[in-house]
Formats: C-alpha cells, structure tokens, sequence
C-alpha cells in the first residue's frame, strides 16, 4: 500500500504543477479571472492532496487498512472534486457543457474529508506508549 500511496502521491504532485503551468500560460488568455481562480483550486487542492498521500505513505503509525480506505477516498476524491473543476472552469472553451457534472464536486470534497478524518479517528485509536 506505501508504494502505491507514494506512486500516487507523485502523479498527483506532478500533474498539479503541469496543469498549474498551462492555466497560468495557457488559459489564462482565454479564461476570465473567475474561471482562472475556480482552475487554480482544482490544482490546490490535488496539491494538497498529493502530499496527504506522500505523507500517509511514510507514516509507520498508520495500519494498513487504514492507508487503504484513505488512499480510495483521496483517489476518488481528487478525481471528482479537482477533475469536476478542471472540467467546469473550461466549460467554455468546449463543446460539450460540462454543467451537468456540478454535483460531483461536492461529492469529491466529501471523500477528501472523510479521508483526513479516517486518519484523525486513526490517531485518536493509537496506544500511548
């Protein structure tokens, strides 16, 4: 599971900075201020979200079952609420009208959360040693 988490948490890294460089030089001509800045939250968040992974990734204290549920949840996540962003910011720049996928950004912000707080439940159940 740790080298998953870690493959994963590098794509995300990687692929957040590729798409942070093309809105700021690609579509930034093109897109209004608004779409520019709602873009630039999907690359924040899977920023974010990247290095959530790197960090489950080293982490000793967290069970095995543990990573895996916040590893799907954080996977789904960031496709759902980063990839809806993407989609829905450049909705005007494509034919297709990507309106109609809105309701999966929150559902994408849910499983991020419930991933942090998987591992905050996780803590709490550590043993003091």
């Amino acid at each position: 599971m740790n080298k998953s988490l870690l493959i994963w948490g590098a794509i995300f890294g990687i692929i957040a900075i590729i798409l942070g460089a093309f809105a700021a030089h690609g579509l930034k001509p093109i897109l209004s201020i608004e779409k520019m800045q709602t873009f630039e939250t999907g690359v924040r968040y899977q920023m974010y979200h990247a290095l959530f992974l790197l960090f489950l990734g080293g982490l000793p204290v967290a069970s095995e079952k543990v990573k895996r549920i916040c590893f799907y949840l954080t996977l789904f996540g960031v496709f759902f609420f980063s990839g809806s962003i993407y989609l829905l910011a450049t909705n005007s720049l494509t034919s297709f009208n990507f309106s109609v996928i809105a309701l999966i950004t929150p559902l994408g912000g849910l499983l991020m959360i419930f991933a942090w707080i998987v591992l905050l439940i996780s803590f709490f159940k550590l043993k003091k040693k």
